[in-house]
């Protein structure tokens, strides 16, 4: 049973502190959402790692993530930025394709800024109607990012075969991640050779390509753990673990805590939060 509902059919706005309430795993670890993401970063600099690439990340920079793409954002203590939450079906306005914007120009910053201000507003006013506003602010923050966005798709640009070969493998990561196989069977999949996967993924992510597999597997069980009350058993079954003892020393080798440990810390917080 989900104990944390997503509301996946209504907007919302958050922090990116309170994205990743549950701890900083949330953002830090490679994954992907149900849900389309619109964030809007205001202070700090920090790393992402976005459509198969690592790329710095700063004050005014504008990240959208359509649902089922991987992401990972990491601002540190000092960033600060926030993030619009956008319901399945999004609106048809919005892009297709992951974008990462630097708006430097201080009008186009301003008119992000008052957008993300009125949603704030109909979030916590309580009025009538409040999800209908913020759908209608929301269609003006996908015509924003229209706007903004490059006049030619860069994925339609030329392309060097380790950025194509990335984006396969973000793209297996966020859909067959709970099959079971190993880095090397994602390998075989895309047509190459564990070394040379292993070689792009970290010339391109700073990581490698065992590394961010085991990552979104993390994520996800980790989200289990904290975000529903599946049988242990259930959850490592689900994401391919051939016995709950190997999902426990996965757990244990990646946490420094077994699954059930994680599961109590994460019921601490919560009563803690809301006593």
């Amino acid at each position: 049973m989900l104990l944390i509902n997503p509301a996946r059919d209504s907007y919302r706005l958050l922090t990116l502190a309170q994205l990743a309430a549950s701890g900083a795993w949330q953002l830090d670890l490679v994954h992907d959402r149900p849900v389309s993401l619109l964030i809007w970063i205001t202070r700090g600099q920090g790393l992402a790692l976005l459509d198969g690439a690592r790329r710095g990340v700063g004050a005014h920079n504008a990240l959208f993530v359509p649902a089922g793409n991987l992401m990972a954002l990491d601002l540190g203590r000092q960033g600060f930025g926030q993030a619009l939450i956008l319901p399945d079906p999004p609106d048809q306005t919005l892009p297709t394709t992951v974008l990462h914007l630097r708006i430097r120009d201080v009008m186009a910053q301003n008119e992000l800024t008052t957008i993300f201000e009125a949603l704030g507003r109909e979030q916590n006013g309580g009025r009538a109607y409040s999800q209908s506003a913020m759908a209608a602010h929301a269609a003006l923050a996908a015509i924003w990012l229209r706007r903004h966005a490059p006049e030619n798709d860069p994925r339609g640009q030329a392309q060097t075969a380790a950025r194509r070969l990335m984006r396969g493998y973000f793209a297996r990561l966020a859909s067959h991640y709970t099959d079971g196989g190993s880095m090397a069977d994602h390998a075989e999949a895309l047509g190459v050779t564990p070394t040379h996967l292993t070689r792009v993924c970290k010339a391109e992510t700073g990581r490698t390509a065992a590394a961010l597999l085991s990552e979104r597997v993390l994520h996800r069980a980790r989200s289990d753990l904290t975000e529903t009350d599946l049988p242990i058993q259930q959850v490592a079954s689900q994401l391919g673990f051939g016995s709950a003892a190997y999902f426990t020393r996965f757990i244990q080798q990646h946490t420094g805590r077994t699954p059930t440990a994680l599961r109590k810390a994460a019921k601490d917080v919560r009563s803690r939060i809301n006593p």
